[in-house]
């Protein structure tokens, strides 16, 4: 799995961050989505899909390998 976001499409809702944050993190000053890792291990694949499917603003796209 690729995972891929688009900060100009963040809302900063912080969803993916609480669901998945070993993959995801906000920026401190506007709660934009940083994210930490762009391929992570499979024990984190089924949060990171969560995490795309909750994200209000679909800012977070996922290719599967």
């Amino acid at each position: 799995m690729k995972v891929n976001v688009d900060a100009d499409a963040c809302v900063a809702a912080g969803q993916c961050v609480l669901i998945a944050p070993e993959v995801f993190d906000q920026r401190e000053e506007d709660g934009v989505v940083v994210l930490l890792d762009e391929a992570p291990g499979q024990e984190h694949h089924d949060a990171v899909r969560e995490s795309a499917a909750v994200c209000p603003a679909a800012a977070i796209h996922l290719v599967e390998s």
